[in-house]
């Protein structure tokens, strides 16, 4: 790697701003300058997206889409929220970072805000949601030492097949997901894969070692997979009779997209801690959590785990109004009303590429049958203007903002009504 003497893209931004550096860019270029200088983790849709409003966004040729992938859950207030933004905008004039070497009346009021949303007693600020999965499986482990009383450095969590709790490589070292392994490891130990949803194989795979349940009530990553009635609350009871801690990874689930605050919500399950993440950021930057019980938050004492930015004043501030417009707009009722008319307007559409149509709330799978031409429905998916990404197994994920209306609704079903047109006739 060598040091260029060119200077001119300094100069340019220096002079122009950065906004007005990056609008000069057409589609073209942004493609070949990410593909030249970034890793090739993602592959993304070809299509560069400059602004965005409310469901919509628009690229670089004008084209306006709505937003189904809403940045996997991360937007459930829509794009720029005027009430986010605006505390966004004020608090930039304020204060943005300090650290926590001082207290800060923003965290203060963030930390309040999301023991009282959850029903918590304390809460952890975090950036990103795999932040927040590694502080609780750290808190588990220290409260299974501590608290509990197992062995040193045999604690043990369980987690179930099909899961998606980040990137990390400790995370990925426990994901059953071979391409999310492959070349990374070695892992670390202490994690026990059972099926999701299976109750008897959790509760076989319960020690006198083990920590915690970790799971997600709902496997967003994994195409949208609910678990059998009774699954959460059956859990609970588990977890509780086994003296093991319930964590819930509601960080794709939570904050109203499911129909409730949590999907946990849905039974009586409530956790012992939870993992937070996506829309708490309000749709403008990496707001994360960890909130539980005080007898497990406690165990961390000044060292224990840090992070810089983590609970910084604009990110609590973000938060705050992020909760604070769930509430006020009572987005998770709605969120329930419109995923129950998108998820029958899905089924109704009886085309013969549907396999079946999966969902709660705001968060949708459509998974279309075996055979089918995704690369040609993705294609023609982005004709019609609708942006959505195949998850795993063959299913396109629906996450909409929960602020839409039956208009928006109806107009997605439309959409891909006429994009499920596109394909060869597979027969009924």
């Amino acid at each position: 790697m060598s040091q260029t003497e060119n200077t001119s893209l300094w100069r340019e931004v220096y002079a122009k701003g950065v906004q007005a550096a990056a609008e000069s860019l057409g589609q073209a270029e942004t493609i070949e300058l990410t593909e030249r200088y970034g890793t090739h983790n993602y592959h993304p849709l070809p299509v560069t997206i400059v602004r965005g409003e409310g469901p919509y966004v628009e690229d670089v040729s004008g084209k306006i889409y709505i937003d189904c992938v809403g940045s996997y859950s991360a937007m459930a207030h829509g794009h720029l929220s005027k009430f986010v933004v605006g505390a966004a905008q004020r608090q930039l004039e304020r204060l943005t970072l300090t650290s926590r070497a001082v207290f800060t009346r923003e965290l203060a009021l963030f930390l309040q805000a999301v023991c009282e949303y959850t029903g918590a007693d304390m809460a952890c600020p975090m950036n990103t949601g795999a932040e927040a999965v590694e502080t609780a499986i750290k808190l588990a482990r220290k409260w299974a030492y501590t608290v509990k009383g197992v062995p040193s450095d045999a604690a043990e969590i369980i987690v179930a097949a099909g899961n998606f709790h980040g990137r990390t490589t400790t995370i990925v070292g426990f994901s059953s997901e071979e391409t999310y392994r492959t070349g990374f490891g070695p892992f670390t130990p202490g994690f026990t894969i059972v099926p999701f949803g299976d109750l008897a194989a959790l509760e076989a795979a319960i020690t006198s070692n083990t920590a915690a349940v970790l799971l997600e009530p709902i496997q967003a990553e994994a195409g949208i997979l609910l678990p059998p009635d009774g699954f959460l609350a059956a859990t609970r009871k588990v977890c509780t009779a086994a003296n093991v801690l319930l964590i819930w990874d509601e960080i794709q689930t939570g904050f109203a997209r499911t129909g409730k605050r949590f999907a946990w919500m849905h039974e009586d399950a409530a956790p012992d801690m939870i993992c937070l993440g996506k829309a708490l950021g309000g749709g403008l930057a990496a707001v994360s959590a960890v909130a539980g019980r005080r007898e497990v938050m406690e165990v961390f004492k000044s060292g224990d785990h840090g992070s810089t930015f983590g609970g910084n004043p604009l990110a609590a501030v973000i938060g705050v109004a992020a909760m604070a417009e769930l509430e006020v707009l009572n987005l998770a009722e709605n969120s329930r009303v419109m995923g129950d008319r998108l998820i029958e307007g899905f089924r109704c559409l009886q085309d013969p590429a549907i396999f079946e149509v999966r969902g709660r709330g705001l968060l949708v799978g459509l998974e279309v049958k075996p055979g089918t031409d995704i690369a040609r429905l993705t294609k023609a998916f982005l004709a019609e203007g609708v942006l959505t990404k195949e998850t795993r197994h063959r299913t396109f994920r629906f996450a909409p903002p929960l602020t839409i209306g039956p208009a928006v609704v109806d107009d997605i079903l439309n959409r891909v009504h006429h994009a499920l047109e596109t394909l060869p006739n597979m027969g009924a």
